[in-house]
């Protein structure tokens, strides 16, 4: 069966070459979509428009998948200026109770033991949903967010143990946690004088937060514990607005064969890879059937 790492040796130089040219412009395009369109439901929101309260679920669902650019800005591959990735990952890291910092070395670590039991972070505590109940718990983000504040904390006053957090940017990651943490102490100060935080921020990240689990069970749910991104890691096929919400992410077996691939190169990349990825779904509604189908009661 062939690897990834095969694939992507038997790549022409200057194909590699391509694939990897992160640009300013690209991405700053698409930031300003992204954002632009949070502006918009936010404003909407904000101005009590007619029936305000619907733009709630669209807002949230703008707001969380904000994980999907902090997990690019990770990679340092959104924009071709280093300091650019690490400001616009800082940024948004309050908005998804995520330390930016932090989160490198978890998802580097994911990507280095990509669905192995014993040693992927995103695995720790007992792995994906296999019971209903598991699942309904896992899709309303209650592991997330306890998850994230329980590691701002740790981070904040506590030891840093985990062996993929490198002793250098102990320092670092532990000022982050504590500024993170003033950010929200300002804004429970702030709801003294406003309730505006609570909708513009608060409810609408909770609402949506299951649309973003549902996205992120089928990246690697139902895979197996292999060394070979083709088989543990899924592509899923979707619509237009999916893939721009998502940062081209859908293209996951692609992003993690060939990471350093920014986000607007990945369907070039998935268009000479096609034929030979092993876990493919055809939408995100028919992964959902066939994962909740396989649950136990």
């Amino acid at each position: 069966m062939t690897d990834h790492r095969a694939i992507i040796a038997a790549l022409p130089e200057t194909t590699k070459a391509a694939l990897t040219t992160r640009s300013n412009l690209r991405g700053l395009g698409h930031l300003a979509g992204h954002f632009g369109a949070m502006a918009f439901t936010g404003g909407y929101i904000a101005g009590q428009a007619p029936f305000w309260g619907l733009m709630l679920l669209p807002h949230g669902i703008l707001m969380v998948f904000l994980f999907t650019l902090s997990h690019e800005c990770t990679h340092q591959t959104p924009f071709r200026t280093r300091w650019l990735n690490d400001a616009v990952g800082l940024a948004v890291a309050p908005l998804l109770v995520l330390p930016f910092f932090w989160f490198r070395y978890f998802h580097l670590a994911h990507h280095r033991f990509t669905n192995d039991p014993d040693r992927d972070p995103e695995l720790a505590g007992g792995g994906r949903p296999a019971t209903w109940r598991a699942y309904l718990i896992y899709l309303c983000g209650w592991g997330y967010w306890r998850g994230n504040i329980a590691t701002l904390w740790q981070n904040a006053f506590g030891r840093l143990e985990a062996p993929y957090l490198p002793a250098r940017r102990h320092a670092v990651m532990r000022a982050e946690a504590r500024a993170l943490i003033g950010l929200y102490v300002l804004f429970a100060i702030s709801l003294i004088w406003s309730p505006v935080l609570i909708w513009l921020w608060l409810v609408p990240v909770l609402i949506a937060q299951p649309f973003l689990r549902l996205y992120l069970l089928a990246e690697h749910g139902h895979c197996p514990p292999v060394a070979n991104m083709l088989e543990n890691t899924r592509t899923t096929l979707t619509n237009r607005i999916v893939r721009w919400l998502a940062w081209n992410m859908p293209y996951h077996a692609e992003h993690h064969s060939y990471p350093a691939v920014p986000f607007h190169q990945l369907p070039a990349l998935h268009a000479l890879m096609a034929d030979d990825l092993r876990a493919v779904s055809p939408s995100y509604t028919d992964f959902t059937k066939r994962y909740a189908g396989s649950l136990e009661h």
